[in-house]
């Protein structure tokens, strides 16, 4: 086998986006032979693009494919796990985009159905591949930090204005879609949180829907973690600020580091704080502290292209997964957790009580109004995550 290929099924935002990535030969070793939608103005659109593509209305009509190696999918977030399910027993090696599914119960679902096959399951949280991230996950790895104490996030450069929500009548539904800014944005920077920090014990959030435009869903939120060490977090997000500020700092024992403006600065005692308040005794008085500008150096291939050309390389050659798509679970009960957490006016225990949370989001659902009036818009992906 000297290549990966590829059918795409969802041939929206992301499917189109990806679709031209491999076909336009950015991944190395993947090829293009399929895309699926049941939308035939979508078909219609890829035909006029990839003419030597082949074209389903039915996702179960391409996976009796024998030539496609590798699924994509790129549907709304309801069908991630199932679509998913079915690529796997059909024999596919599969990548999922994000967010792995609205609910936990589904997509604890999907990965045990994973673990059962021989196939190559990957997510597409291509945040993972931004160096400043991996370089500060590498730091607090390596001890450098010390023990996390604190974990702050200002992440409300997502704005989104009301024509976004209108291209798919679907959109900011919780029939639709699920969820808003933490279901649709945040999975990256969920996931982030919980690749570089591990994942909280118990969560605080007030979630505020609809606050600045016409959705159903939270589109505002504020978020306070706590952890079995005593560390604390907040995540503040939103779609509706202008300008927006993307801000991750974590302290530790040895220091803090933040995350801002493509540029890690590292604050770094010269002893621990835990030492220096044993053994101290003016009265006043600080740690010594070094501010050191981190070098980072650029990865040849980034963002969603790097995760693809991963993926190719694990189906290959054997080589780990970035991404692996059983750790999609993470983030989505941290949002969960949120959701829920929103809904009760209460703390929230991790793991969640997932039958609760899926009891809930049944009677959002039965609220939900999907609108018919808006045209599924495809729009242009490029300057997004």
């Amino acid at each position: 086998m000297s290549e990966v290929r590829f059918g795409i099924i969802g041939f929206g935002n992301m499917g189109s986006s990806h679709a031209e990535s491999i076909y336009r030969g950015k991944v190395k070793n993947g090829k293009l032979v399929g895309v699926c939608d049941i939308n035939e103005d979508k078909l219609k659109r890829s035909r006029e693009l990839y003419p030597d593509v082949t074209c389903y209305s039915s996702h179960h009509d391409m996976l009796k494919n024998k030539d496609i190696d590798a699924i994509i999918v790129a549907t709304p977030h309801y069908d991630h796990p199932s679509i998913a399910i079915d690529a796997l027993k059909a024999n596919k090696h599969v990548l999922i985009e994000k967010p792995a599914g609205v609910y936990t119960k589904a997509v604890r679902e999907m990965n045990e159905v994973s673990k059962k096959t021989d196939k190559v399951f990957a997510i597409m949280y291509n945040q993972r591949t931004d160096p400043y991230y991996s370089k500060v996950k590498e730091l607090i790895d390596d001890g450098e930090l010390g023990e996390i104490r604190r974990i702050n996030w200002i992440i409300t450069d997502w704005y989104r204005p009301q024509s976004y929500y209108n291209s798919g009548g679907w959109r900011a539904t919780w029939a639709g879609e699920g969820g808003g800014v933490l279901l649709n944005q945040d999975p990256h920077q969920l996931d982030l949180w919980q690749w570089i920090c591990g994942m909280p014990t118990r969560i605080r959030a007030f979630c505020q829907f609809g606050k600045m435009h016409d959705i159903e869903v939270e589109d505002d939120v504020t978020a306070y973690m706590e952890y079995a060490n005593g560390a604390t977090g907040v995540f503040v997000t939103s779609t509706s600020d202008a300008p927006g500020t993307n801000r991750f700092e974590i302290s530790g024992d040895r220091g803090k580091i933040v995350v801002e403006n493509r540029k890690i600065t590292f604050w770094r005692l010269r002893v621990s704080e835990r030492e220096f308040n044993a053994t101290f005794t003016g009265g006043f008085g600080n740690p010594e502290c070094w501010k050191c500008e981190i070098d980072v150096k650029p990865n040849e291939l980034q963002q969603h292209v790097a995760i693809l050309t991963n993926l190719v390389e694990a189906i290959l050659d054997g080589k780990e997964l970035i991404a692996p798509g059983v750790e999609g679970i993470r983030g989505l009960t941290i949002s969960n957790a949120m959701h829920l957490s929103a809904w009760i006016d209460d703390w929230v225990n991790l793991p969640i009580d997932e039958d609760l949370y899926y009891d809930m989001l049944q009677d959002k659902i039965k609220n939900s109004v999907v609108s018919k009036d808006n045209k599924d818009v495809v729009l242009d992906v490029k300057g997004t995550f």
